[in-house]
Protein backbone atom coordinates (compact mmCIF):
# COMPACT_ATOMS: atom_id res chain seq x y z
CA UNK A 1 0.00 0.00 0.00
CA UNK A 2 1.58 3.20 -1.01
CA UNK A 3 1.66 5.32 2.46
CA UNK A 4 -0.78 8.27 2.82
CA UNK A 5 -0.51 11.16 5.39
CA UNK A 6 -4.00 12.38 6.47
CA UNK A 7 -3.95 16.26 7.51
CA UNK A 8 0.28 16.29 7.18
CA UNK A 9 0.51 14.56 10.57
CA UNK A 10 -0.89 10.52 10.59
CA UNK A 11 0.70 8.44 8.08
CA UNK A 12 -0.91 5.20 7.83
CA UNK A 13 1.71 2.21 7.32
CA UNK A 14 -0.59 -0.50 7.03
CA UNK A 15 -3.93 -1.76 7.16
CA UNK A 16 -4.40 -4.32 10.50
CA UNK A 17 -8.36 -4.70 10.47
CA UNK A 18 -11.60 -4.14 8.29
CA UNK A 19 -15.22 -4.40 9.39
CA UNK A 20 -18.47 -3.14 7.99
CA UNK A 21 -18.06 0.27 9.15
CA UNK A 22 -14.41 0.85 8.78
CA UNK A 23 -10.96 0.11 8.17
CA UNK A 24 -8.07 0.07 10.77
CA UNK A 25 -4.44 1.19 9.84
CA UNK A 26 -1.15 0.68 11.76
CA UNK A 27 -0.09 4.17 11.65
CA UNK A 28 2.04 7.50 13.08
CA UNK A 29 1.86 10.49 14.75
CA UNK A 30 4.30 12.26 12.70
CA UNK A 31 4.28 15.29 15.11
CA UNK A 32 4.30 13.18 18.00
CA UNK A 33 6.38 10.34 16.75
CA UNK A 34 4.12 7.30 17.96
CA UNK A 35 2.54 4.78 16.90
CA UNK A 36 -1.10 5.32 16.48
CA UNK A 37 -4.15 3.22 15.41
CA UNK A 38 -5.98 4.65 12.96
CA UNK A 39 -10.10 4.04 11.91
CA UNK A 40 -11.05 5.16 8.76
CA UNK A 41 -14.40 5.52 7.64
CA UNK A 42 -15.42 3.36 4.70
CA UNK A 43 -16.15 5.94 1.87
CA UNK A 44 -19.47 5.44 1.35
CA UNK A 45 -20.43 6.93 4.40
CA UNK A 46 -19.20 10.46 3.47
CA UNK A 47 -22.52 11.51 1.81
CA UNK A 48 -24.99 10.61 5.12
CA UNK A 49 -24.87 13.87 7.01
CA UNK A 50 -26.47 12.62 9.82
CA UNK A 51 -23.97 10.01 10.35
CA UNK A 52 -21.09 11.54 9.65
CA UNK A 53 -23.00 13.89 12.45
CA UNK A 54 -23.23 11.48 14.98
CA UNK A 55 -20.34 9.48 14.30
CA UNK A 56 -17.93 12.75 15.01
CA UNK A 57 -20.15 13.80 17.76
CA UNK A 58 -19.57 10.31 19.94
CA UNK A 59 -15.98 9.94 18.84
CA UNK A 60 -15.13 13.38 20.73
CA UNK A 61 -17.07 12.44 23.52
CA UNK A 62 -15.34 9.24 23.85
CA UNK A 63 -12.13 10.89 23.27
CA UNK A 64 -12.97 11.83 27.01
CA UNK A 65 -12.67 8.73 28.30
CA UNK A 66 -9.80 8.02 30.37
CA UNK A 67 -9.11 5.09 31.86
CA UNK A 68 -6.40 2.39 32.25
CA UNK A 69 -8.99 -0.21 30.63
CA UNK A 70 -10.14 2.03 27.70
CA UNK A 71 -8.32 2.27 24.57
CA UNK A 72 -7.12 6.09 24.62
CA UNK A 73 -8.99 8.00 21.45
CA UNK A 74 -6.36 10.77 20.80
CA UNK A 75 -7.94 12.74 17.62
CA UNK A 76 -10.59 12.41 15.38
CA UNK A 77 -11.04 14.18 11.88
CA UNK A 78 -11.39 14.57 8.75
CA UNK A 79 -9.30 14.67 5.19
CA UNK A 80 -11.14 14.54 2.13
CA UNK A 81 -13.61 12.37 1.91
CA UNK A 82 -11.93 10.71 4.37
CA UNK A 83 -13.15 10.81 7.72
CA UNK A 84 -11.00 9.31 11.13
CA UNK A 85 -10.52 8.14 14.80
CA UNK A 86 -6.79 8.60 15.82
CA UNK A 87 -6.60 5.73 18.56
CA UNK A 88 -4.03 4.26 21.12
CA UNK A 89 -2.40 1.30 19.73
CA UNK A 90 -2.57 -2.16 21.62
CA UNK A 91 0.19 -4.40 20.79
CA UNK A 92 -1.24 -7.90 21.45
CA UNK A 93 -4.35 -9.77 20.56
CA UNK A 94 -8.24 -9.29 20.53
CA UNK A 95 -10.22 -11.29 23.06
CA UNK A 96 -11.78 -13.38 20.36
CA UNK A 97 -8.54 -14.70 18.99
CA UNK A 98 -7.56 -15.80 22.24
CA UNK A 99 -10.16 -18.27 22.56
CA UNK A 100 -10.19 -19.09 19.02
CA UNK A 101 -6.74 -20.39 19.51
CA UNK A 102 -6.65 -21.27 23.17
CA UNK A 103 -10.33 -22.60 23.56
CA UNK A 104 -11.15 -21.62 27.45
CA UNK A 105 -9.26 -19.31 29.32
CA UNK A 106 -7.87 -20.31 32.78
CA UNK A 107 -10.98 -19.54 35.30
CA UNK A 108 -8.76 -17.42 37.16
CA UNK A 109 -7.60 -15.61 33.93
CA UNK A 110 -11.07 -15.03 32.44
CA UNK A 111 -11.95 -13.31 35.87
CA UNK A 112 -9.30 -10.85 36.01
CA UNK A 113 -10.62 -10.06 32.28
CA UNK A 114 -13.98 -9.64 33.24
CA UNK A 115 -13.05 -7.71 36.10
CA UNK A 116 -11.09 -5.50 34.30
CA UNK A 117 -13.69 -4.61 31.65
CA UNK A 118 -16.15 -3.87 34.25
CA UNK A 119 -13.89 -1.15 35.77
CA UNK A 120 -13.33 0.23 31.94
CA UNK A 121 -17.38 0.19 31.26
CA UNK A 122 -17.96 1.98 34.64
CA UNK A 123 -15.69 4.51 34.32
CA UNK A 124 -17.28 5.62 30.69
CA UNK A 125 -21.36 4.64 32.26
CA UNK A 126 -20.19 7.65 34.83
CA UNK A 127 -19.61 9.84 32.05
CA UNK A 128 -23.19 8.80 30.40
CA UNK A 129 -21.18 6.72 27.63
CA UNK A 130 -23.45 3.08 26.95
CA UNK A 131 -20.49 1.12 24.84
CA UNK A 132 -23.52 -0.97 23.17
CA UNK A 133 -21.54 -3.40 21.38
CA UNK A 134 -18.96 -5.39 24.39
CA UNK A 135 -17.50 -8.30 22.45
CA UNK A 136 -14.06 -10.22 22.83
CA UNK A 137 -13.76 -8.67 19.52
CA UNK A 138 -13.78 -5.03 21.23
CA UNK A 139 -11.41 -6.36 23.74
CA UNK A 140 -7.66 -6.31 23.52
CA UNK A 141 -4.99 -8.24 25.62
CA UNK A 142 -1.67 -7.14 25.28
CA UNK A 143 1.59 -9.46 25.71
CA UNK A 144 1.65 -7.77 29.59
CA UNK A 145 -1.60 -9.00 30.60
CA UNK A 146 -3.28 -5.51 30.17
CA UNK A 147 -6.96 -5.16 29.11
CA UNK A 148 -7.99 -2.79 27.48
CA UNK A 149 -11.67 -1.70 25.94
CA UNK A 150 -12.03 -0.40 22.26
CA UNK A 151 -14.59 0.87 19.67
CA UNK A 152 -16.78 2.65 22.27
CA UNK A 153 -19.21 4.84 21.41
CA UNK A 154 -18.68 4.55 17.40
CA UNK A 155 -22.07 4.03 16.23
CA UNK A 156 -23.13 0.81 14.21
CA UNK A 157 -25.13 1.18 11.05
CA UNK A 158 -24.04 -1.83 8.91
CA UNK A 159 -27.03 -4.23 8.62
CA UNK A 160 -25.03 -7.90 9.31
CA UNK A 161 -25.28 -8.06 13.07
CA UNK A 162 -24.46 -4.66 14.56
CA UNK A 163 -26.36 -1.15 13.72
CA UNK A 164 -27.60 2.14 15.25
CA UNK A 165 -30.06 4.48 14.11
CA UNK A 166 -32.61 6.94 15.05
CA UNK A 167 -32.34 6.01 18.98
CA UNK A 168 -32.36 2.04 18.81
CA UNK A 169 -29.40 0.34 18.84
CA UNK A 170 -28.56 -2.69 18.24
CA UNK A 171 -25.05 -4.34 19.34
CA UNK A 172 -23.75 -7.80 17.33
CA UNK A 173 -26.43 -10.18 18.06
CA UNK A 174 -24.06 -12.91 19.58
CA UNK A 175 -23.73 -10.82 22.86
CA UNK A 176 -26.99 -8.36 22.24
CA UNK A 177 -28.72 -7.87 25.63
CA UNK A 178 -32.90 -9.06 25.32
CA UNK A 179 -33.88 -5.24 25.50
CA UNK A 180 -31.86 -4.10 22.69
CA UNK A 181 -33.23 -7.18 20.62
CA UNK A 182 -36.88 -5.85 21.50
CA UNK A 183 -35.51 -2.53 19.99
CA UNK A 184 -35.06 -0.78 23.51
CA UNK A 185 -32.41 1.60 24.14
CA UNK A 186 -29.40 0.29 25.48
CA UNK A 187 -28.72 0.94 29.22
CA UNK A 188 -25.76 0.50 30.99
CA UNK A 189 -27.19 -2.98 32.26
CA UNK A 190 -27.39 -3.90 28.33
CA UNK A 191 -23.04 -4.10 28.74
CA UNK A 192 -23.27 -5.96 31.57
CA UNK A 193 -25.64 -8.41 30.31
CA UNK A 194 -22.70 -8.61 26.70
CA UNK A 195 -19.79 -8.59 29.23
CA UNK A 196 -21.66 -11.68 30.66
CA UNK A 197 -22.11 -13.20 27.86
CA UNK A 198 -18.28 -12.61 27.06
CA UNK A 199 -17.39 -14.41 30.54
CA UNK A 200 -19.76 -17.24 29.54
CA UNK A 201 -17.77 -17.85 26.12
CA UNK A 202 -14.35 -17.38 27.92
CA UNK A 203 -15.03 -20.12 30.50
CA UNK A 204 -16.58 -22.62 27.87
CA UNK A 205 -15.23 -21.44 24.68
CA UNK A 206 -18.36 -21.81 23.06
CA UNK A 207 -21.79 -19.05 22.83
CA UNK A 208 -24.51 -19.17 25.08
CA UNK A 209 -27.08 -19.22 22.14
CA UNK A 210 -26.15 -19.64 18.63
CA UNK A 211 -28.43 -19.68 15.06
CA UNK A 212 -28.51 -19.69 11.87
CA UNK A 213 -28.65 -16.10 11.26
CA UNK A 214 -28.73 -12.76 13.44
CA UNK A 215 -32.53 -13.04 14.42
CA UNK A 216 -32.76 -16.23 15.42
CA UNK A 217 -29.97 -15.55 17.39
CA UNK A 218 -31.57 -12.63 18.91
CA UNK A 219 -34.97 -13.98 19.40
CA UNK A 220 -32.81 -16.62 22.04
CA UNK A 221 -31.57 -13.79 23.66
CA UNK A 222 -34.68 -12.56 24.61
CA UNK A 223 -36.68 -15.76 25.54
CA UNK A 224 -34.50 -18.69 26.18
CA UNK A 225 -32.87 -19.23 29.17
CA UNK A 226 -28.78 -19.93 28.73
CA UNK A 227 -27.20 -23.40 28.95
CA UNK A 228 -25.39 -23.26 32.49
CA UNK A 229 -21.70 -22.72 31.59
CA UNK A 230 -20.73 -26.26 34.10
CA UNK A 231 -22.78 -28.15 31.40
CA UNK A 232 -19.48 -27.39 29.22
CA UNK A 233 -16.73 -26.84 31.69
CA UNK A 234 -16.78 -28.60 34.59
CA UNK A 235 -14.68 -27.31 35.93
CA UNK A 236 -16.27 -23.57 36.72
CA UNK A 237 -17.01 -23.38 40.71
CA UNK A 238 -20.71 -23.13 41.06
CA UNK A 239 -20.39 -19.64 42.97
CA UNK A 240 -19.27 -18.61 39.61
CA UNK A 241 -21.85 -19.95 37.55
CA UNK A 242 -23.88 -17.66 39.75
CA UNK A 243 -22.57 -14.42 38.80
CA UNK A 244 -22.09 -15.82 35.10
CA UNK A 245 -25.99 -16.44 34.73
CA UNK A 246 -26.77 -13.60 37.27
CA UNK A 247 -25.51 -10.97 34.19
CA UNK A 248 -27.42 -12.88 31.65
CA UNK A 249 -30.79 -12.27 33.16
CA UNK A 250 -33.32 -11.31 30.76
CA UNK A 251 -34.66 -8.38 33.01
CA UNK A 252 -32.35 -6.14 33.17
CA UNK A 253 -32.92 -5.18 36.98
CA UNK A 254 -32.31 -8.31 38.00
CA UNK A 255 -28.53 -8.02 36.99
CA UNK A 256 -25.99 -6.44 38.83
CA UNK A 257 -26.82 -2.69 39.84
CA UNK A 258 -23.74 -1.28 37.93
CA UNK A 259 -21.07 -2.28 36.16
CA UNK A 260 -18.79 -1.58 39.04
CA UNK A 261 -21.13 -3.78 41.32
CA UNK A 262 -20.58 -6.93 39.43
CA UNK A 263 -16.45 -5.65 39.00
CA UNK A 264 -16.09 -6.04 42.99
CA UNK A 265 -18.43 -9.60 42.73
CA UNK A 266 -15.83 -10.55 40.72
CA UNK A 267 -13.26 -9.95 42.69
CA UNK A 268 -14.87 -10.74 45.50
CA UNK A 269 -15.01 -14.10 44.38
CA UNK A 270 -11.44 -13.93 43.10
CA UNK A 271 -10.00 -13.03 46.62
CA UNK A 272 -11.77 -15.53 48.05
CA UNK A 273 -11.06 -18.33 45.46
CA UNK A 274 -7.45 -17.76 46.27
CA UNK A 275 -7.51 -17.44 49.99
CA UNK A 276 -9.09 -21.14 49.30
CA UNK A 277 -6.57 -22.62 47.47
CA UNK A 278 -3.73 -21.43 49.82
CA UNK A 279 -2.53 -25.11 51.17
CA UNK A 280 -1.21 -25.01 55.09
CA UNK A 281 1.56 -27.27 55.96
CA UNK A 282 0.49 -30.92 58.02
CA UNK A 283 1.76 -31.05 61.40
CA UNK A 284 4.52 -33.62 62.30
CA UNK A 285 4.20 -36.64 63.54
CA UNK A 286 5.00 -36.80 67.47
CA UNK A 287 7.56 -39.52 66.41
CA UNK A 288 9.18 -38.37 63.51
CA UNK A 289 11.43 -35.38 63.57
CA UNK A 290 10.61 -32.53 62.51
CA UNK A 291 12.23 -30.89 59.36
CA UNK A 292 14.67 -27.92 59.41
CA UNK A 293 12.83 -24.87 57.79
CA UNK A 294 14.20 -24.08 54.37
CA UNK A 295 14.53 -21.04 52.23
CA UNK A 296 11.33 -19.22 50.79
CA UNK A 297 10.94 -19.22 47.15
CA UNK A 298 11.26 -15.78 45.22
CA UNK A 299 7.70 -14.61 44.13
CA UNK A 300 7.54 -15.48 40.12
CA UNK A 301 8.12 -12.19 37.98
CA UNK A 302 5.92 -11.09 35.19
CA UNK A 303 2.22 -11.37 36.85
CA UNK A 304 -0.07 -11.94 33.42
CA UNK A 305 -2.96 -10.45 34.99
CA UNK A 306 -1.20 -7.54 36.26
CA UNK A 307 -2.22 -8.43 40.26
CA UNK A 308 -0.62 -9.42 43.77
CA UNK A 309 0.94 -13.06 43.37
CA UNK A 310 0.15 -15.23 46.46
CA UNK A 311 2.80 -15.81 48.71
CA UNK A 312 4.67 -19.56 48.94
CA UNK A 313 3.34 -21.56 52.05
CA UNK A 314 5.20 -20.97 55.09
CA UNK A 315 7.55 -23.44 56.12
CA UNK A 316 6.59 -24.99 59.85
CA UNK A 317 8.06 -23.37 62.44
CA UNK A 318 10.80 -25.55 64.70
CA UNK A 319 11.09 -25.31 68.23
CA UNK A 320 13.78 -26.75 70.57
CA UNK A 321 12.29 -28.56 73.28
CA UNK A 322 14.10 -29.00 77.25
CA UNK A 323 15.56 -31.88 77.70
CA UNK A 324 13.73 -32.26 81.08
CA UNK A 325 10.01 -32.87 78.30
CA UNK A 326 12.61 -35.17 76.32
CA UNK A 327 12.84 -37.26 79.05
CA UNK A 328 9.46 -37.38 80.03
CA UNK A 329 8.30 -38.33 76.86
CA UNK A 330 10.92 -41.36 76.92
CA UNK A 331 9.07 -42.70 80.33
CA UNK A 332 5.63 -42.26 79.38
CA UNK A 333 6.47 -44.39 76.30
CA UNK A 334 8.09 -47.26 78.42
CA UNK A 335 6.03 -47.49 80.55
CA UNK A 336 3.49 -47.84 77.79
CA UNK A 337 5.11 -51.01 76.67
CA UNK A 338 5.24 -52.17 79.88
CA UNK A 339 1.59 -52.35 80.07
CA UNK A 340 1.01 -53.53 77.10
CA UNK A 341 3.41 -56.87 77.48
CA UNK A 342 1.61 -57.51 80.88
CA UNK A 343 -1.85 -57.61 79.27
CA UNK A 344 -0.98 -60.05 76.38
CA UNK A 345 0.74 -62.11 79.61
CA UNK A 346 -2.22 -62.21 81.19
CA UNK A 347 -3.90 -63.30 77.52
CA UNK A 348 -1.25 -65.79 77.06
CA UNK A 349 -1.67 -67.80 80.60
CA UNK A 350 -5.23 -67.86 80.05
CA UNK A 351 -5.22 -69.70 77.09
CA UNK A 352 -2.92 -72.39 77.99
CA UNK A 353 -4.64 -73.09 81.38
CA UNK A 354 -2.19 -72.02 84.04
CA UNK A 355 -5.11 -70.73 85.80
CA UNK A 356 -6.80 -74.02 85.61
CA UNK A 357 -4.33 -74.99 88.20
CA UNK A 358 -4.38 -72.12 90.31
CA UNK A 359 -7.96 -72.45 90.87
CA UNK A 360 -7.44 -76.66 91.25
CA UNK A 361 -5.22 -75.76 94.13
CA UNK A 362 -7.20 -73.36 95.91
CA UNK A 363 -10.30 -75.55 95.90
CA UNK A 364 -12.01 -73.14 94.14
CA UNK A 365 -14.13 -73.28 91.19
CA UNK A 366 -12.46 -71.69 88.21
CA UNK A 367 -15.07 -68.92 86.28
CA UNK A 368 -15.06 -69.35 82.20
CA UNK A 369 -12.69 -67.52 80.63
CA UNK A 370 -13.63 -65.07 77.99
CA UNK A 371 -11.13 -64.28 75.27
CA UNK A 372 -11.43 -60.51 74.13
CA UNK A 373 -12.66 -60.82 70.70
CA UNK A 374 -11.04 -57.53 68.47
CA UNK A 375 -13.08 -57.23 65.41
CA UNK A 376 -12.67 -54.23 63.38
CA UNK A 377 -15.45 -53.30 61.55
CA UNK A 378 -14.80 -51.63 57.70
CA UNK A 379 -16.04 -48.58 56.89
CA UNK A 380 -18.53 -49.58 54.03
CA UNK A 381 -20.09 -46.11 52.28
CA UNK A 382 -23.54 -47.22 50.71
CA UNK A 383 -23.70 -46.77 47.34
CA UNK A 384 -25.98 -43.77 46.38
CA UNK A 385 -29.44 -44.42 45.19
CA UNK A 386 -30.21 -43.44 41.58
CA UNK A 387 -33.64 -41.98 39.87
CA UNK A 388 -34.45 -41.49 36.34
CA UNK A 389 -35.65 -38.01 35.85
CA UNK A 390 -39.29 -38.49 34.82
CA UNK A 391 -40.83 -36.63 31.55
CA UNK A 392 -43.07 -33.33 33.13
CA UNK A 393 -42.90 -31.62 29.76
CA UNK A 394 -47.22 -31.39 28.62
CA UNK A 395 -48.48 -31.80 32.32
CA UNK A 396 -50.24 -29.60 34.65
CA UNK A 397 -47.85 -28.41 37.15
CA UNK A 398 -49.92 -30.55 40.08
CA UNK A 399 -49.20 -33.55 37.55
CA UNK A 400 -45.56 -32.88 37.95
CA UNK A 401 -45.25 -32.61 41.23
CA UNK A 402 -46.12 -36.09 41.38
CA UNK A 403 -44.17 -37.48 39.03
CA UNK A 404 -41.34 -35.70 40.34
CA UNK A 405 -41.99 -36.77 44.07
CA UNK A 406 -42.63 -40.42 43.21
CA UNK A 407 -39.58 -41.05 41.04
CA UNK A 408 -37.81 -39.75 44.71
CA UNK A 409 -36.96 -36.42 43.53
CA UNK A 410 -37.36 -32.79 44.40
CA UNK A 411 -39.72 -30.33 42.25
CA UNK A 412 -38.84 -26.70 42.11
CA UNK A 413 -40.57 -23.89 39.70
CA UNK A 414 -39.26 -22.09 37.87
CA UNK A 415 -41.02 -18.49 36.95
CA UNK A 416 -43.43 -19.23 34.44
CA UNK A 417 -42.79 -18.05 31.23
CA UNK A 418 -44.58 -17.55 27.79
CA UNK A 419 -44.67 -20.39 25.18
CA UNK A 420 -45.83 -20.37 21.60
CA UNK A 421 -46.38 -24.28 21.35
CA UNK A 422 -47.77 -24.91 24.49
CA UNK A 423 -50.80 -23.89 26.27
CA UNK A 424 -50.98 -21.92 29.49
CA UNK A 425 -50.73 -23.94 33.01
CA UNK A 426 -48.67 -27.08 31.11
CA UNK A 427 -45.05 -27.86 31.52
CA UNK A 428 -42.88 -26.70 28.40
CA UNK A 429 -38.91 -26.78 29.95
CA UNK A 430 -37.25 -29.62 32.75
CA UNK A 431 -33.64 -29.87 33.90
CA UNK A 432 -32.53 -31.79 34.22
CA UNK A 433 -33.95 -33.35 31.04
CA UNK A 434 -36.10 -36.53 30.87
CA UNK A 435 -34.53 -40.00 31.13
CA UNK A 436 -31.31 -38.46 32.80
CA UNK A 437 -30.15 -40.99 35.81
CA UNK A 438 -29.61 -38.86 38.73
CA UNK A 439 -28.77 -39.60 42.33
CA UNK A 440 -32.38 -39.77 44.91
CA UNK A 441 -33.25 -36.09 46.14
CA UNK A 442 -31.74 -34.17 43.13
CA UNK A 443 -33.65 -30.97 42.47
CA UNK A 444 -35.84 -31.27 39.21
CA UNK A 445 -36.58 -27.36 37.49
CA UNK A 446 -39.72 -27.65 35.99
CA UNK A 447 -41.22 -24.00 33.69
CA UNK A 448 -45.09 -23.91 33.38
CA UNK A 449 -46.56 -21.83 30.15
CA UNK A 450 -48.12 -19.11 30.19
CA UNK A 451 -49.15 -19.32 26.58
CA UNK A 452 -48.29 -17.52 23.44
CA UNK A 453 -46.48 -14.18 24.26
CA UNK A 454 -48.16 -11.32 23.15
CA UNK A 455 -45.30 -8.10 22.30
CA UNK A 456 -46.69 -4.51 21.84
CA UNK A 457 -45.80 -3.67 18.59
CA UNK A 458 -42.57 -0.88 19.06
CA UNK A 459 -43.05 2.38 17.92
CA UNK A 460 -41.05 2.58 14.28
CA UNK A 461 -42.15 5.81 12.73
CA UNK A 462 -39.50 7.93 11.52
CA UNK A 463 -37.07 5.12 11.98
CA UNK A 464 -35.03 4.02 8.79
CA UNK A 465 -37.18 1.05 6.63
CA UNK A 466 -34.63 -1.06 6.79
CA UNK A 467 -33.46 -0.52 10.51
CA UNK A 468 -37.61 -0.62 11.03
CA UNK A 469 -37.97 -4.33 9.36
CA UNK A 470 -34.77 -5.64 11.20
CA UNK A 471 -35.82 -5.24 14.22
CA UNK A 472 -39.45 -6.28 13.81
CA UNK A 473 -38.50 -9.30 12.21
CA UNK A 474 -35.91 -9.56 15.31
CA UNK A 475 -38.85 -9.67 17.44
CA UNK A 476 -40.32 -12.70 15.19
CA UNK A 477 -43.02 -10.74 13.73
CA UNK A 478 -43.60 -11.14 9.49
CA UNK A 479 -42.91 -7.66 7.97
CA UNK A 480 -44.52 -6.20 4.62
CA UNK A 481 -42.97 -3.42 3.07
CA UNK A 482 -44.79 -0.54 0.78
CA UNK A 483 -43.21 2.25 -0.68
CA UNK A 484 -45.54 5.28 -0.94
CA UNK A 485 -45.24 8.94 -1.03
CA UNK A 486 -44.50 10.96 1.98
CA UNK A 487 -43.65 14.17 3.63
CA UNK A 488 -40.93 12.23 5.56
CA UNK A 489 -37.61 11.93 3.96
CA UNK A 490 -36.97 9.27 1.27
CA UNK A 491 -36.22 5.64 3.38
CA UNK A 492 -37.85 6.43 6.39
CA UNK A 493 -41.29 4.80 8.11
CA UNK A 494 -44.12 7.31 8.22
CA UNK A 495 -46.89 4.64 9.38
CA UNK A 496 -47.00 1.11 9.96
CA UNK A 497 -50.27 -0.99 10.01
CA UNK A 498 -51.26 -1.80 12.98
CA UNK A 499 -49.91 0.65 14.55
CA UNK A 500 -47.39 1.22 17.49
CA UNK A 501 -48.61 -0.69 20.79
CA UNK A 502 -50.84 -3.07 19.47
CA UNK A 503 -50.16 -6.56 21.43
CA UNK A 504 -49.11 -9.19 18.58
CA UNK A 505 -48.16 -12.56 18.49
CA UNK A 506 -44.85 -13.88 16.93
CA UNK A 507 -45.40 -14.81 13.29
CA UNK A 508 -47.94 -11.97 12.77
CA UNK A 509 -47.42 -9.81 9.78
CA UNK A 510 -46.79 -5.91 10.53
CA UNK A 511 -47.07 -3.24 7.36
CA UNK A 512 -44.41 -0.33 7.31
CA UNK A 513 -44.62 1.88 4.77
CA UNK A 514 -41.60 3.87 3.75
CA UNK A 515 -41.26 6.83 2.24
CA UNK A 516 -40.55 7.76 -1.43
CA UNK A 517 -40.19 11.42 -0.71
CA UNK A 518 -42.04 14.22 -0.60
CA UNK A 519 -44.13 13.41 -3.70
CA UNK A 520 -47.33 14.33 -4.95
CA UNK A 521 -49.08 12.74 -8.51
CA UNK A 522 -49.74 14.94 -11.51
CA UNK A 523 -53.29 15.01 -11.94
CA UNK A 524 -54.74 14.54 -15.08
CA UNK A 525 -55.89 18.44 -16.80
CA UNK A 526 -56.39 17.65 -19.99
CA UNK A 527 -59.99 18.09 -21.42
CA UNK A 528 -60.78 20.85 -18.33
CA UNK A 529 -61.07 24.29 -18.87
CA UNK A 530 -57.53 25.76 -18.23
CA UNK A 531 -59.19 27.83 -14.32
CA UNK A 532 -60.02 24.42 -13.43
CA UNK A 533 -57.01 22.92 -14.71
CA UNK A 534 -54.89 25.18 -12.74
CA UNK A 535 -57.07 25.27 -9.54
CA UNK A 536 -56.20 21.13 -9.56
CA UNK A 537 -52.68 21.83 -10.13
CA UNK A 538 -52.11 23.79 -6.65
CA UNK A 539 -54.82 21.64 -4.92
CA UNK A 540 -51.88 18.49 -5.78
CA UNK A 541 -49.34 20.74 -3.96
CA UNK A 542 -47.68 21.75 -6.97
CA UNK A 543 -46.91 24.95 -9.05
CA UNK A 544 -48.24 26.47 -12.44
CA UNK A 545 -45.64 27.66 -13.87
CA UNK A 546 -47.39 29.26 -17.36
CA UNK A 547 -49.95 28.43 -19.83
CA UNK A 548 -48.74 27.73 -23.30
CA UNK A 549 -51.69 28.85 -25.98
CA UNK A 550 -51.10 26.81 -28.75
CA UNK A 551 -53.13 27.59 -32.23
CA UNK A 552 -54.41 24.52 -34.74
CA UNK A 553 -51.42 25.07 -36.73
CA UNK A 554 -49.37 23.44 -34.01
CA UNK A 555 -52.25 21.02 -32.46
CA UNK A 556 -53.43 19.79 -35.87
CA UNK A 557 -55.93 17.40 -35.61
CA UNK A 558 -56.03 17.90 -31.21
CA UNK A 559 -57.77 20.91 -32.47
CA UNK A 560 -60.82 19.61 -33.52
CA UNK A 561 -60.74 17.45 -30.44
CA UNK A 562 -61.02 20.94 -27.89
CA UNK A 563 -62.23 23.83 -27.56
CA UNK A 564 -60.86 26.88 -27.34
CA UNK A 565 -59.55 27.77 -23.52
CA UNK A 566 -59.49 24.16 -23.01
CA UNK A 567 -55.90 22.15 -21.81
CA UNK A 568 -54.92 20.14 -24.32
CA UNK A 569 -51.42 18.96 -22.76
CA UNK A 570 -49.23 19.35 -19.76
CA UNK A 571 -45.70 18.84 -18.18
CA UNK A 572 -45.37 16.39 -16.01
CA UNK A 573 -47.69 14.55 -17.47
CA UNK A 574 -51.04 13.28 -15.70
CA UNK A 575 -50.55 10.66 -13.16
CA UNK A 576 -47.02 11.08 -12.49
CA UNK A 577 -45.20 11.54 -9.19
CA UNK A 578 -42.96 14.17 -8.74
CA UNK A 579 -41.58 16.51 -6.28
CA UNK A 580 -44.23 18.51 -4.39
CA UNK A 581 -43.94 22.22 -5.84
CA UNK A 582 -42.57 21.26 -9.28
CA UNK A 583 -43.62 23.82 -12.04
CA UNK A 584 -46.08 23.00 -14.09
CA UNK A 585 -46.85 24.25 -17.85
CA UNK A 586 -50.00 23.43 -19.54
CA UNK A 587 -50.66 23.06 -23.18
CA UNK A 588 -53.77 25.62 -23.90
CA UNK A 589 -55.71 25.28 -27.62
CA UNK A 590 -55.38 29.17 -28.36
CA UNK A 591 -59.07 31.38 -28.97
Amino acid sequence: MQKRILNNRYELEQKIGEGGMARVYLGRDLRLNRRVAIKALHEHYASDTMFLQRFHHEAQAAAGLRHPCIVNVYDVGQDGDIHYIVMEYVEGSDLKSLIVRNGPLPIDRAVAIAEDVAEGLEAAHRLGMVHRDIKPQNILVSPSGEVKITDFGIAKSSLSTALTETGVTFGTADYLSPEQARGLAATPRSDIYALGVTLYEMLTGRLPFTGENAVAVAMQHVSVDPPPPRMFNPQIPPRLEELVLAALRKNPDERPASAREFAQMLRAYRMASQEATIVRPAMPHPLQPRPAPGPIAAAPAGNVAGRTALPPPRSPVVTQAPQASASRDLGIFLLGMMFIGLILGVVYLAATGAFDNLFHFSGGTRPPVVLPEPTIEPTVTPAPQMAVVPNVIGLDERSAIAAIEAAGLLPYAELPRASDVVSAGLVFDQFPPATTVVTASTVVTYVVSTGPETIPLPEVVTMRGVDAEFQLRSLGFQVQVVSAPDRLSAGFVFRTEPPAGTPLRRGDTVTIFVSIGDKVRMPDVTGLPEKEAIQQVVAAGLTWSYSDYQGCDKLGDLCDRYAPGVVVSSIPRGGELVDRGTPVTLGVRAP
